[in-house]
């Protein structure tokens, strides 16, 4: 019944593998296995600054506590992925399915041990080229609409971290957080979803680079989901890096599929995301 690949379920910043919950079940109906796992620094690897679960709320250390997940980098990530990719397809291939700030720790995998990774496939997700940083994006005309950086609180440099204000009850950055994630997805669900949310993403993994080499994720077959309608990651900053990495590896070119969605596919139309990831081998 499984005959192809097992699919391995990336979430992306801020999220933990629960984001998947809604795919799994049509993955697996439809023949293939998928797991979803945890990100360094997320999921059961987090790690909560106190501003965020003591009382009374301060909203001063919200902008100031240094994050408990600022020694967490590019590498530490990786080396993870790495480990839980090897346990789940013991020792041969799989298909590694990136979201967001998901894409440069797959990068990395992908180029040292291409051997693990039997298709990457990135949705709505970073995919810098050569030796740049995923975070060096952020300041492209491409991102100019990025409705995220706005949202962010503190300086990540000085606090290690990319921060959101997850308990914070001003209304307005509230609605903004979710129109940024989750525009199209049902409110009661979204609502569900950010309660779920942790709020320091790790400074280290958008910082990092990554050497591609032909040999190394050149060689890696890769499909890229863009959303249409995502306010995160827009639909210019998505072309660019596929056009990059096409221009980079003119050999090896990304197949493309679009989505008309938001951010979080996976939330607001499982079925649909999950028919198109369980069809790649």
């Amino acid at each position: 019944m499984y005959a192809t690949s097992t699919l391995v379920l990336v979430h992306g910043f801020w999220h933990g593998s629960w984001c998947w919950s809604r795919v799994i079940p049509h993955v697996v109906a439809a023949g293939r296995l998928a797991v979803a796992v945890d990100l360094a620094g997320h999921g059961l690897y987090a790690r909560r600054p106190r501003w965020f679960t003591e009382q009374p709320y301060d909203p001063e250390a919200v902008g100031t506590e240094v994050s408990p997940v600022a020694d967490v980098s590019l590498d530490d990530a990786a080396e993870l992925l790495t480990a839980q990719i090897k346990r789940i397809g013991g020792g041969g291939p799989v298909t590694v399915v990136a979201h967001s700030a998901a894409g440069p720790v797959l990068m990395r995998v992908a180029e040292r041990t291409p051997d693990l990774v039997a298709h990457a496939v990135y949705v709505c997700a970073y995919m810098p080229a050569s030796g740049v940083p995923a975070g060096a994006y952020s300041q492209l005309p491409e991102a100019a609409d990025d409705q995220v950086v706005p949202l962010v609180r503190g300086e990540p440099g000085r606090i290690g971290a990319v921060r959101l204000d997850f308990a914070t009850d001003d209304a307005s950055y509230r609605r903004r957080l979710r129109e940024a994630f989750y525009g199209d997805v049902d409110p009661v669900l979204a609502d569900a979803a950010t309660g779920l949310l942790t709020p320091d993403g790790p400074l280290g993994i958008m910082l990092g680079t990554t050497t591609l080499t032909h040999d190394g994720w050149g060689s890696v077959r890769r499909t890229y989901l863009t959303c249409s309608r995502d306010k995160a990651i827009g639909p210019a900053l998505q072309a660019r890096f596929i056009a990059e990495a096409d221009a980079a590896f003119p050999d090896n070119l990304t197949s493309v599929v679009t989505l008309d969605a938001s951010h979080s596919p996976f939330l607001s139309m499982p079925g649909e995301l999950a028919g198109i990831i369980a069809s790649l081998g």
